[in-house]
C-alpha cells in the first residue's frame, strides 16, 4: 500500500490470489485438463478463493460489524480477510487501538472467521507499513551511523568533553587518525566574498560554515549564478552542497577562472527533491562531489531548476569548496539517502568511477587509524595522552533514523524495528501477533493463518549492533578504519572506501532478507502462522526484490487502478514464487485513490487485464 497523504479516503482493496499454472498452450493441452483449468477459473475452488485487505479504518470498530462483514464475505465467496488497521489521521477512533475493547474485537474476528468459514490475517503492526510499535525503544530502532569530529594536539594528556552527535545516541567508536592539513582550507566568509545573480537575500549565509542558517532562491526564477571570489589561489579538490529546510532538485555546473577566463570543471545533478525521513536518514546530507585539482582563486557555480521555474522556500544551506578531497556521493553510498520516488532505474545505485589519488597526504592512512574508545568515559569525558601531531578525533554511534509504523493512532505508533536482528523481530511478533494468540481461544487459534507485511516504504540503516564482528566475518576485514568514509573521507584509497561502502550496502541487503524477513517467517512458522509478503519496496529499498521474497512462506505483487504500480511489481511476485518454488502467488489489485465512486467496470478489466 502506497498511499502517502493520509487524509486521503482509502477505498476497499482486493487481494487476488492466482494459481501457478504450467504456461502451456490450449492447444497442447488435453481437452480435459484443459476444461478443468477453465471450470475452475470460472468457479474458483476453496483453495484458490479472492482474499482482501480487510481495513479497519480510524478504530470505528464493533463486534456486531465484524461479524456482519465476515458474513458478508463469505456470502460472495472471499475466503481470507487480512485484518488492517489503519488511521488516516492518526487520532484516536471510537475503540482506541491496543485498549482492551480493541483486543476483544481483534479475538472477536478470530472467532468469527472460525464459525463462519473465513480465514483471518493480520498485519504484523498497526498501520500498513511496516514493523513498528511503541514497544521498540531506540536501542531496538533501525538507526543509523552519525558522529561528531574535534582536533587536538599533542603531545600531552588532554582532557576534553567529545560533542554528543545527537540526543537519542548509542556510543560504538572513538577512534583518532592524524589530521589532514588540505581539510583546513576551504571558502568561508573569512577568506572569500560571494555574489549571486540574480540577487537574493543574505547571500554570506551560504559559506558561514552553518548548516542552520539557509538563503532561499527567489520564486519564479530560472537559473543562479554564484561567484565565489577567494583572496587566495586554492587547489580545489571538492565541492559540497547542502539542502535548506525544503528538498529540491537542480542541474549544477562549476566553474573556475583560469587563464583568464571562467572553464567549465564539472558538471552535476543535485538531487534533494525527497527529504522524506524514509528516503534516507541523512535527509540533508551533502552532493559530495569530487573535482580535477584545479588552482584557482575565483569560481562560478551556476544552477539551474529541473522545473520551469524555483519554488518558494527552497536553497542551499551551505556551499563548501575544499581543497580536502571527498569520496564522490559518500551520502547516498553509505544509504544516508536513496532513490527518492517509488521504483528506482536501473542505473540509480551506479557511480561513475572517481579518479584516485596518488598523494599520501590528501588520505587517512589506515594503518595511522587508532581506537582510543577505551579513553572515553560513559559521559563522553575523553581522557587520552595524545601522541606528537595534530589529530582529529571522531566520535561515532548510532541514532534511530525516525522511521515509524504508519498510518496508525498515536498509541499504536512507534520506531520500526532494527531490520538487521531476527531477534528483534522476534520480540515485536510477540507484542502484536503473539498477544493476539495468547487470547484467542485455543480450539479458534487455527482460523488465524497469516501474518502479513506490506510492501516496504522504510528506507535504510547502515549499522547495528554487533556490526562490526558480524561484517568482519562475512568479509574477512574489520570495518572499524574505514569509519571515516562515513563523512567522505578517504581512508588508503578511493577504491578501498567505495568497497567498504559496497560492503556495508552488500551486509544490509542480506540482513533485511534473512534477518528481517527470515527472523519474522520464522516466529511465524513456529506458531503455524504462514508470513504474506509483498517482496518489493519503494522510496528506498535496500535489499533486493527477490532474495527478499524468497525468505517470506507467500509473496504477492501489487497494481493499481492507474499509473505505474504494478508493472514491476507483480513481475517481481510471480518470479520469486518461481525461483523459490511457490506454488501460489497474489497481487493487491486495483488500488487507487480519490475519484471515489466514478470507476466503472470497463476502467477496472482495462488494468486487471
Amino acid at each position: 500500500m502506497n498511499i502517502k497523504n493520509t487524509s486521503v479516503k482509502i477505498l476497499t482493496l482486493f487481494c487476488v490470489v492466482f494459481l501457478m499454472a504450467q504456461c502451456t498452450s490450449s492447444e497442447k493441452m488435453p481437452p480435459a485438463e484443459f476444461q478443468n483449468i477453465q471450470t475452475g477459473f470460472v468457479t474458483p475452488h476453496d483453495t484458490n478463493s479472492v482474499w482482501c485487505y480487510w481495513y479497519w479504518i480510524g478504530d470505528d470498530i464493533s463486534k456486531e460489524g465484524i461479524t456482519k462483514d465476515l458474513e458478508a464475505m463469505k456470502e460472495v465467496g472471499i475466503g481470507a480477510a487480512f485484518i488492517g488497521n489503519i488511521n488516516p489521521e492518526e487520532v484516536d477512533g471510537p475503540v482506541p487501538m491496543l485498549s482492551e475493547e480493541w483486543w476483544d474485537c481483534m479475538v472477536h474476528a478470530v472467532n468469527e472467521g472460525k464459525r463462519i468459514g473465513v480465514d483471518i490475517g493480520t498485519f504484523n503492526c498497526p498501520g500498513w507499513s511496516m514493523s513498528g510499535g511503541p514497544w521498540v525503544k531506540p536501542e531496538m530502532a533501525m538507526r543509523h551511523m552519525v558522529y561528531s569530529e574535534t582536533t587536538v594536539k599533542g603531545s600531552g594528556k588532554v582532557e576534553l568533553q567529545l560533542t554528543q552527535p545527537k540526543k537519542e545516541f548509542q556510543d560504538s567508536h572513538v577512534l583518532a587518525f592524524p589530521t589532514l592539513q588540505t581539510e583546513k582550507t576551504k571558502l568561508t566568509n573569512k577568506n572569500s566574498s560571494i555574489k549571486i545573480t540574480p540577487q537574493i537575500d543574505d547571500a554570506r549565509a551560504l559559506i558561514d560554515g552553518d548548516r542552520l542558517s539557509v538563503s532561499y532562491f527567489n520564486a519564479g526564477a530560472n537559473e543562479y549564478s554564484i561567484d565565489i571570489k577567494s583572496k587566495e589561489i586554492i587547489h580545489a579538490r571538492s565541492i559540497q552542497l547542502f539542502p535548506g529546510k525544503n528538498g529540491f532538485d537542480a542541474n549544477c555546473e562549476l566553474f573556475a577562472f583560469v587563464d583568464g577566463e571562467y572553464k567549465s570543471i564539472k558538471t552535476f545533478l543535485f538531487e534533494r527533491q525527497n527529504t522524506a525521513v524514509n528516503v534516507g536518514p541523512d535527509r540533508f546530507g551533502a552532493v559530495a562531489i569530487s573535482l580535477p585539482d584545479v588552482r584557482s582563486d575565483a569560481f562560478r557555480l551556476v544552477c539551474m531548476n529541473r522545473g520551469q521555474r524555483w519554488r518558494a522556500n527552497v536553497g542551499f544551506s551551505e556551499i563548501s569548496i575544499s581543497e580536502e578531497p571527498v569520496l564522490e556521493h559518500y551520502v547516498e553510498k553509505k544509504l544516508g539517502k536513496m532513490f527518492p520516488s517509488p521504483l528506482p532505474k536501473w542505473n540509480s545505485y551506479i557511480w561513475e568511477n572517481q579518479e584516485n589519488i596518488n598523494t599520501e597526504e590528501l588520505k587517512i592512512r589506515g594503518s595511522e587509524v587508532i581506537d582510543i574508545s577505551d579513553k572515553m568515559d560513559a559521559n563522553g569525558l575523553l581522557i587520552w595522552d595524545v601522541p606528537e601531531g595534530e589529530w582529529t578525533v571522531m566520535r561515532f554511534g548510532m541514532t534511530p533514523t525516525g522511521t515509524t509504523n504508519s498510518p496508525s493512532a498515536p498509541q499504536g505508533k512507534g520506531y520500526e524495528i532494527d531490520k538487521a536482528s531476527s531477534k528483534i523481530a522476534r520480540l515485536h511478533y510477540e507484542n502484536y501477533v503473539g498477544e493476539l494468540l495468547k487470547r484467542v481461544p485455543v480450539e479458534n487459534r487455527d482460523a488465524l493463518k497469516y501474518v502479513i507485511a506490506d510492501s516496504y516504504e522504510q528506507g535504510s540503516q547502515n549499522w547495528t549492533d554487533g556490526f562490526e564482528q558480524t561484517f568482519e566475518e562475512k568479509f574477512g576485514y574489520n570495518p572499524k578504519k574505514y569509519l571515516p568514509v562515513f563523512a567522505g573521507k578517504i581512508v588508503n584509497s578511493v577504491e578501498e572506501s567505495n568497497r567498504f561502502l559496497w560492503d556495508l550496502r552488500r551486509s544490509v541487503a542480506d540482513a533485511v532478507a534473512y534477518e528481517y524477513v527470515g527472523g519474522l517467517r520464522e516466529v511465524s512458522n513456529e506458531n503455524n502462522l504462514k508470513l504474506w509478503l509483498e517482496n518489493y519496496g519503494h522510496w528506498g529499498f535496500p535489499s533486493e526484490f527477490l532474495m527478499y521474497g524468497g525468505q517470506s512462506n507467500l509473496v504477492a505483487g501489487e497494481f493499481w487502478n492507474e499509473g505505474t504500480l504494478g508493472n514491476i511489481e507483480c513481475k517481481s511476485g510471480s518470479s520469486a514464487a518461481h525461483i523459490y518454488g511457490k506454488p501460489v502467488t497474489s497481487a493487491e489489485a486495483f488500488t487507487a485513490s480519490g475519484k471515489a465512486f466514478q470507476r466503472h467496470p470497463a476502467m477496472l478489466k482495462k488494468r486487471g487485464d
